[in-house]
């Protein structure tokens, strides 16, 4: 800590609603969290798909992806999965102020942690999506075979198995992916957007 002392914050000219005008929207978080197999990821290509066909500047940050990189040091731990949302946190928090919408798509079971994202950038820049769907289904599904494994023991601190998932408690959306198809879960994201002004200046 006492090396912080030698930092010094520089200030820019070009400053995030500068950023958003060039773009001709606001920048905000689409943090879609929810347990493996959910349908996170392929809801969230399709959203962003959307936005992209209305002139909308995106960009997904993947659970699975950002681990095959910037966070390739770390494991499952709950110690590991804080510090994890903790710089998924700081990414998406850059990617808002260059003025892009940013999808994030992580189980993220703690709410702390999940509060802790929504504080980095201002209120109404952070929308929580819920992905809601029943351990059963999730495990019927099990796209990665995952479940199969941590059923097995092969995989430790599996989060709906031998790790906890805390469901959001005030999400500003919920999808049921068990009782709704993926195409009504987009158009309901999209609406949420159109009619809370997010989709343009």
């Amino acid at each position: 800590m006492s090396e912080q002392k030698h930092i010094f914050h520089h200030s820019f000219s070009i400053k995030k609603n500068d950023r958003e005008e060039l773009h001709g929207h606001k920048s905000y978080i689409l943090w879609f969290t929810g347990l493996s197999g959910s349908g996170k990821s392929t809801i969230a290509n399709l959203v962003e798909k959307k936005l992209h066909e209305m002139g909308i500047s995106t960009y997904i940050l993947d659970g699975d992806n950002l681990r095959e990189g910037i966070n390739q040091d770390l494991g499952f731990s709950s110690e590991d999965r804080k510090e994890n949302l903790r710089r998924i946190g700081e990414i998406a928090k850059l990617f808002v102020d260059g003025g892009i919408v940013t999808l994030a798509t992580f189980i993220s079971p703690y709410a702390s942690d999940r509060e802790k994202v929504r504080k980095k950038v201002r209120q109404g820049e952070f929308i929580e999506i819920y992905v809601k769907c029943s351990l059963e289904e999730c495990e019927n599904r099990d796209p990665k075979g995952l479940y199969k494994k941590a059923r097995q023991g092969e995989i430790s601190n599996f989060t709906g198995v031998s790790a906890p998932y805390e469901e959001p408690e005030n999400p500003e959306i919920i999808i049921e992916t068990n009782q709704k198809s993926v195409g009504e879960c987009v158009q309901q994201i999209i609406n949420y957007l159109k009619h809370n002004g997010y989709l343009g200046n």
